[in-house]
């Protein structure tokens, strides 16, 4: 660091000198209207490209004020200042964190140590400070966090100068501690099975069946809107005795077609019926006993402002009886039009493979369709930003191959911000707030909702279903995990759908044909443009699920009874893999103990179906064709009848025989088969039963 950098951030020349002058900022935003050094509350909104991030203020008003400087400059130094040798500019939210770690000891040290600055903290402080964060936090990675964020200030002592640290933490043998990663190859939790097929069925009846009374109630609500100004605006100019003749033949009219009138607990809404005629609320004052004798007559309902008829059925029933206004209703329209929304994320959170933040900035006119010949359509692509893994701040341009549900969860969003309350927006996942008393559709400068918002609205749709399901005697609700509903979060999506297509036999064809996709291409499409992608997860995956399969088969000595010309390879192989995983007669459960055996002495056995696989690549007839030198076999090509890479599990035999008795069936039919149908199928049984009996006894 050179002097004039370090004289550069002396507090005389910082005053006045804008926070972020060394950042990009987001569109709209103007460097001179953003923070200046001297003052003491930071919004850090301007800089937060990300259209879902939380938009938070640093306030160093709450800092306490001996510390406040050095707390100043680091934050500075951080966003836009010069930074020490060999340190990369940190994120906008990791500047925040920084923030609220190192004012945590801050204040300790205040509270503790009150006087001391921080370039006069010797080591019996940092040991003193050690000692009160393992009194105070049960959480490890807490403790090392907060410890971390205390190292900076000596991290960045070339730029704070003689504010900074004046010792390095971790020369402190008391101040480090062993640190136990409890949290195995993937700390997310994968959605149990029976919550998320649920899920997804009540995610698509949403969007399938129940969208268009939602969108209905969306049209209508925003169309009565339009009426009311209309009508406040033209209420002065209306001739005496108007507004009585219309409220009259309103009542009139909902007498002789049996219509309620709009109201809740058996009295009309006074506020309600003028929106609906569109006159002033007192002109209903001449009209009560009027107002009460309509209301005697055809009775009084939440779901009759609105007065929609449900299109929508299930178990050909109308899943609602109508929708009403009043928002802490569960048939709200501004409930169902959040609740429409968390179903549209379910599915295209699962059936695109993208990450929560790819999801966000998806905008209007994202989806593009190919078609075939025929104009039907057969693929559907997405485009967004992707953050993770590039080395743009505000994202690159990717895109992604989805699945039809999804692209049609994208359009229902598309329609729901058509009448969207206070404004349009091109945002698909900005806040949804439709209806009676609906604020603002955002806070603060969010585009997108943030990512606890949106887990909190997945958490509510999981209730509201629930609840629903209560309500009616149905028993398709989405059941609890271990007594209590499952709590579900964003980064669960990936974590379940790698799950699925890694355990499936055939990997990436397994993928291909459980989502309805046309092609081994499509699938590939879950990878996106990005670097960022998908496919490394579900790699991961599908090495943890081997593992587990090799390791169980050496538990149960089954690798001893393969047949096939591969089988004494196998046997060897898998024999020296339980060696190196030093079995005792029980299976390792620890999935990062276990990707980290079967890294370092893979033995190239591949389970599947048909056939175990013992990759030996100079004998491979899966990569015959293409001369690859790849060190894993193509699943989607292989030839066991004719490879010499081949071994037989008991399971491998069973699905041949199964085989040869679908054939047999097929063969005894009446009427018979085509001739040359027979001669394919008698000749498949051939080779099929040659192949079993060569190999039946080979060890």
């Amino acid at each position: 660091m050179t002097e004039t950098a370090v004289r550069a951030l002396e507090p005389t020349g910082l005053e006045d000198i804008h926070i972020f002058h060394g950042r990009r900022l987001r569109p709209g935003s103007q460097l001179a209207e953003t923070a200046r050094f001297g003052e003491d509350r930071w919004p850090l909104a301007p800089a937060v490209l990300q259209g879902q991030e939380r938009a938070l203020t640093l306030r160093f008003d709450t800092v306490p004020p001996l510390h406040r400087t050095v707390l100043k400059r680091f934050c500075y130094i951080a966003l836009s200042g010069p930074l020490p040798p060999g340190e990369i500019r940190p994120s906008i939210v990791s500047v925040a964190t920084y923030f609220y770690s190192i004012r945590s000891f801050l204040k300790w040290l205040d509270e503790s140590h009150g006087g001391c600055e921080v370039s006069r903290v010797d080591t019996e402080i940092l040991e003193d400070y050690q000692r009160y964060l393992l009194g105070r936090h049960r959480s490890q990675p807490r403790r090392l966090h907060l410890r971390c964020a205390v190292g900076l200030l000596w991290r960045y002592r070339h730029s704070l100068g003689p504010d900074a640290l004046r010792l390095d933490p971790n020369s402190i043998a008391a101040w480090s501690e062993p640190y136990i990663d409890r949290r195995g190859e993937n700390s997310t939790a994968r959605i149990p099975e029976e919550v998320h097929s649920r899920l997804l069925v009540w995610a698509q009846r949403f969007v399938d069946d129940f969208s268009s009374d939602i969108l209905a109630a969306a049209q209508r609500w925003e169309a009565l809107q339009r009426r009311r100004s209309r009508s406040e605006a033209a209420r002065t100019r209306a001739p005496r005795g108007q507004a009585q003749r219309q409220i009259l033949d309103y009542l009139d009219d909902c007498v002789r077609t049996g219509r309620p009138l709009p109201g809740s607990g058996g009295q009309p809404s006074f506020a309600a019926i003028a929106r609906n005629i569109g006159c002033g609320r007192k002109a209903l004052d001449l009209q009560r006993d009027a107002i009460s004798s309509a209301a005697e007559a055809v009775g009084v309902s939440e779901h009759a402002y609105l007065g929609l008829a449900i299109e929508g059925c299930i178990d050909a029933q109308p899943w609602l009886e109508g929708v009403s206004l009043d928002p802490i209703r569960d048939d709200s329209i501004t409930v169902l039009t959040q609740m429409l929304q968390a179903a549209c994320y379910v599915l295209i959170a699962f059936l695109s493979g993208m990450r929560d933040s790819e999801v966000k900035h998806l905008r209007r006119g994202c989806v593009s369709t190919e078609r075939d010949g025929n104009g039907a359509p057969y693929r559907w692509k997405v485009s967004s930003l992707a953050f993770k893994g590039e080395t743009e701040d505000a994202g690159v341009p990717a895109t992604w191959v989805i699945g039809e549900s999804a692209a049609r969860a994208i359009d229902v969003l598309e329609k729901v911000h058509q009448y969207r309350a206070h404004g349009r927006t091109d945002w698909l996942f900005a806040s949804i707030k439709t209806g009676q008393g609906a604020g603002l559709g955002v806070r603060g400068r969010n585009e997108a909702m943030t990512l606890a918002g949106t887990n909190l609205q997945l958490n509510r749709f999981i209730a509201w279903v629930n609840e629903y399901c209560a309500a009616r005697g149905r028993n398709d609700s989405i059941p609890d995990v271990d007594g209590s509903p499952w709590r579900l979060t964003t980064r669960q999506f990936r974590r379940t759908l790698a799950w699925y297509i890694a355990r499936r036999p055939g990997g990436a064809i397994a993928g291909a044909i459980a989502y309805r996709h046309h092609s081994v291409q499509m699938f590939e499409g879950y990878a996106g443009t990005s670097d960022s992608g998908f496919r490394a997860e579900v790699e991961a995956e599908e090495a943890l699920a081997r593992g587990e399969h090799l390791l169980a088969m050496i538990d149960k000595h089954e690798h001893a009874s393969l047949t096939g010309p591969a089988s004494g390879e196998a046997e060897r192989r898998l024999s020296e893999l339980g060696k190196q995983a030093g079995f005792g007669g029980t299976v390792t459960t620890d999935p990062r103990r276990l990707l980290r055996i079967t890294s370092r002495h893979d033995p190239a056995v591949y389970p599947g179906k048909y056939a175990t696989c013992v990759y030996n690549h100079a004998k491979a007839l899966c990569r015959s064709r293409t001369g690859t030198t790849t060190d894993t076999p193509d699943l989607t090509d292989c030839k066991p009848l004719t490879c010499s890479n081949v071994a037989l599990s008991a399971e491998n035999r069973a699905v041949w025989q199964a085989e040869m008795d679908t054939i047999e069936a097929d063969l005894s039919t009446q009427p018979l088969l085509p001739p040359l149908m027979v001669d394919r199928l008698e000749k498949r049984r051939e080779q099929i039963h040659h192949f079993l009996h060569r190999h039946e006894d080979s060890q």
